[in-house]
């Protein structure tokens, strides 16, 4: 029914069945079978987390390792001991049934429901198709969780028989922690190192090669698990070793066998967990509180949210991408319980925890609530708040190439910085696992070869296939069928061939002619410097071409204002010499008018405007003096020229007062315009021809 499965997820459906299945065992009269921890533990939960690590997107969990871990170990802790601080303060408010629950009992308490649970959380995130950031950021968390949840509940568990609980207990408890975090990683890695080197030798057994990867992975569980150590951290890590190493040793059947083999048991186990889980909510003794289930529901709620806004706040100070209020609700809303805070609450002792049927109550609730209400709500909600979503794209080599010009690129400049970032120690790890791990774990020419070319090889090899099961065999170009085909069936490789000794007298003279008789290529060139740059000759002469033209533009300009009178206004010196020039005797300067120029007429001639001399018509500072104080009382004034020497010429020889800027505006304003073709000849022309 696809219009019920695209509304409410799998893992909801599949506890409903749970219960119908539990609730015809008991209607019949048998009694229905309840999910033992040590069957969730040693069967159901391993094949889950192997898949997960296996699969791992390790990019994008490396790059966001720190905020992972923040999340995983600071968030748990808060919310165990926030939840269980308020929960055994309800206890002590909440009447004679709750009084003599201790706070030992209600810290384990808060430790078994506080971690969010990698099953429920995988079962709901893979339907909505969350963009990767979130994905991981959720899925990391609670997968890395564990060993805070391991560490807690044993620490409780130990603490609730002892008489009286010292500091050294307490100091020990938190070195515990780490213990059982990096113990469990250790494990996984020896386990993974081992499955790698192993798959080095099973060129001539095909078959069992994928035997081998479960069963050193089952055995990196269980020996985690032995020791108290987180189990969940051991398959984590010793699948994300193990992956690159045996799969570049193992057959592609292998690979295909391991691929679908590890996706169907997982999806086995996540099917059983959850039917399991709604047979036993119907076969198990539940002791309803109301207080007690309505309390842990709703601070669970409060301490999720407050933990994720508070550590997100933090956060964001040293991210490059920062977590929006839209990522913050979904991680928020995201938290989901499932199976293993069940197992753990079933694991219970009667003897030193007798309110466990009260505990298992509060538990069911809790997962009941997360996983059908918010795991419902949260698919809606995504649409709603327009949450990125995955994008299907496929893998390309041009990608793969960029993505590795970018580390390059990355680590270069953090080098240049001196800071060792993120990048720089990939880089590290990369370049030992090149020279020495390779080496060691990856058999044959395949561990000398670029990483570049194994991926185009395997995006070859897939693109073969698909076009041979698709039946296009016949429309491939040529070029693309013969790689692939050459990828499916690899050429045997050529026999080296054995070159002959040379003497070293023989390789000595070689040598000496082809130094003397090659060019000599390796030529060292100057660092780039902009203060010792050799100067371009032809950029040299074209800003010599520039300047000219330039220079010539403006001397055109120049001739232009020197042969044409521009417009003046209506009061400016030059249309009162024409008023003056027309009728002098109506423009006399009133008595009662201070603000007007004084204007001298020479009297040789009133009626002709070449009489006129203007001697200061130029405006107060053009002259590049600053103007007198009786010049600035008396405005413009025109004086009577004095009489010339004979034989000098009046217009082109200067005053010994007169500057070169009063010559030019001289000439300009007593310029009448065109002569007559007599009176050319009589002076010397304004411009000379040719300039």
């Amino acid at each position: 029914i696809p219009s019920v499965s695209s509304i409410v997820p799998e893992s909801c459906l599949l506890i409903v069945v749970g219960l119908l299945v539990g609730g015809l065992i008991k209607g019949v009269g048998e009694k229905p079978p309840i999910l033992k921890s040590d069957i969730f533990f040693l069967f159901l939960l391993p094949p889950i987390i192997l898949d997960a690590g296996y699969f791992l997107p390790l990019r994008q969990f490396t790059e966001n390792l720190g905020t992972i871990l923040i999340f995983a170990v600071v968030g748990t802790l808060w919310n165990a001991f926030f939840l269980g601080g308020l929960m055994y303060a309800v206890c002590q408010l909440g009447g004679p049934g709750l009084n003599h629950i201790g706070l030992l009992a209600n810290l384990l308490f808060g430790s078994i429901i506080s971690a969010v649970d990698p099953v429920a959380v995988l079962a709901v995130f893979e339907e909505i198709h969350i963009n990767e950031l979130l994905h991981i950021l959720v899925f990391g968390e609670s997968l890395l969780n564990d060993a805070v949840t391991v560490v807690l509940y044993h620490l409780f568990e130990e603490f609730a028989t002892f008489e009286q609980v010292t500091i050294l207990d307490i100091i020990l408890g938190f070195l515990s922690f780490f213990v059982v975090s990096l113990g469990g990683v250790l494990v996984g890695v020896i386990y993974g190192i081992i499955t790698a080197f192993t798959s080095r030798f099973t060129s001539h057994i095909r078959v069992i090669e994928p035997l081998f990867v479960f069963l050193y992975s089952y055995m990196a569980y269980l020996s985690a698990e032995l020791f108290h150590l987180s189990g969940i951290m051991a398959l984590i890590a010793c699948g994300v070793v193990m992956r690159p190493y045996v799969e570049a040793n193992i057959s592609r059947k292998s690979h295909t066998t391991i691929k679908y083999f590890l996706k169907m048991w997982s999806s086995v186990s996540e099917t059983l967990i959850f039917i399991f889980l709604g047979v036993s909510t119907v076969a198990g003794h539940h002791y309803w509180n109301w207080t007690f289930v309505i309390s842990t529901l709703l601070f669970c709620l409060i301490a999720r949210v407050l933990g994720v806004l508070v550590l997100t706040w933090f956060i964001n100070k040293f991210r490059i991408v920062k977590l929006t209020p839209k990522d913050q609700f979904i991680i928020a809303y995201g938290g989901l319980r499932g199976a293993i805070a069940f197992s753990l609450g079933y694991l219970l002792d009667y003897k030193h925890f007798g309110m466990r049927d009260m505990f298992l109550t509060a538990i069911i609730t809790v997962i009941f609530f997360t996983v059908f209400v918010q795991g419902m709500t949260i698919r809606p909600l995504v649409d709603l708040l327009a949450v990125k979503k995955k994008q299907e794209t496929k893998h390309s080599i041009n990608e793969e190439i960029h993505t590795q010009f970018l580390d390059h690129l990355l680590t270069g400049i953090e080098d240049i910085c001196g800071h060792y970032g993120h990048h720089h120690w990939k880089d590290k790890l990369n370049r030992f696992d090149e020279k020495y791990v390779k080496k060691c774990l990856i058999a044959g020419e395949r561990s000398k070869e670029h990483p570049l070319l194994s991926f185009f090889n395997k995006m070859e090899r897939k693109q073969a296939i698909e076009l041979l099961e698709s039946g296009g065999i016949g429309k491939i170009p040529s070029a693309v069928s013969t790689v692939s085909i050459q990828n499916i069936h690899p050429k045997t490789l050529p026999v080296e061939r054995i070159l002959p000794a040379l003497s070293k007298d023989k390789e000595e003279e070689i040598r000496k002619i082809l130094r003397t008789n090659l060019q000599k290529t390796r030529l060292r060139l100057r660092s780039y410097n902009r203060h010792t740059l050799v100067a371009d000759p032809y950029e040299e002469a074209w800003n010599q071409m520039l300047l000219r033209r330039a220079k010539a533009r403006q001397l055109e300009q120049k001739m232009n204002n020197y042969l044409t009178v521009p417009a003046h206004r209506l009061d400016s010196p030059t249309m009162s010499r024409a008023r003056i020039g027309s009728d002098p005797l109506a423009y006399e300067p009133k008595a009662d008018s201070e603000n007007l120029p004084i204007i001298t007429i020479d009297p040789a001639s009133p009626q002709s405007p070449e009489s006129v001399d203007l001697m200061n018509e130029a405006p107060k500072g053009c002259s590049g003096l600053p103007p007198s104080p009786e010049e600035d009382e008396e405005g413009l004034v025109m004086r009577v020229k004095e009489p010339s020497s004979p034989g000098t010429d009046d217009v082109f020889t200067p005053g010994t007062s007169d500057s070169p800027s009063n010559q030019r505006m001289l000439r300009c304003l007593s310029d009448p315009g065109p002569r007559p073709e007599p009176e050319e000849e009589e002076g010397e022309p304004f411009i000379p021809k040719g300039q």
